[in-house]
């Protein structure tokens, strides 16, 4: 699936994505991945639903979805360049990732993030209703120091 708008194109084709700008990403300016290993993300897009935004041949924007296309995804690695914020780009990359035909009739979409609670609220998601039954195993700044390779 690809849709060009205004010059900028967005794709499921993870044959698209470079993985080393992802990877710069993700590695030096997110707050949930830093020092990610490069190894370590390019499994992640292989074993993942992805989707790019691009413009003049440059991603400017990912994102991911873990998932099994039949129950439950996971987003994840949501993101767009700052120098392309507050273009619309977010809301039109969830919207093609929300309507994606390999999403629809799931039971559970979830996230997590820090800060874009507004972004996601517009396409259905909200705080667990019942966080009691949410369990977890999280190892904090695994990527760190070297932890976390492969």
């Amino acid at each position: 699936m690809e849709i060009k708008d205004n010059g900028f194109i967005f794709s499921d084709d993870s044959n698209l994505v470079d993985v080393k700008a992802v990877h710069h990403y993700l590695s030096t300016q997110s707050y949930w991945a830093k020092e990610i290993p490069l190894q370590i993300v390019q499994k992640s897009i292989t074993n993942s639903l992805c989707f790019g935004v691009y413009k003049d041949g440059k991603q400017v924007g990912f994102a991911r979805w873990v998932t099994d296309r039949t129950t439950f995804a996971y987003l994840c690695d949501v993101y767009i360049e700052e120098n392309f914020r507050g273009f619309g780009l977010s809301k039109k990359l969830m919207s093609l990732m929300m309507f994606h035909p390999d999403l629809q009739g799931l039971r559970t979409y979830c996230l997590a993030t820090l800060d874009a609670h507004g972004l996601y609220s517009q396409f259905g998601f909200k705080a667990v209703e019942t966080p009691e039954k949410l369990m977890e195993i999280r190892i904090p700044d695994i990527y760190l120091n070297g932890k976390g390779q492969l």
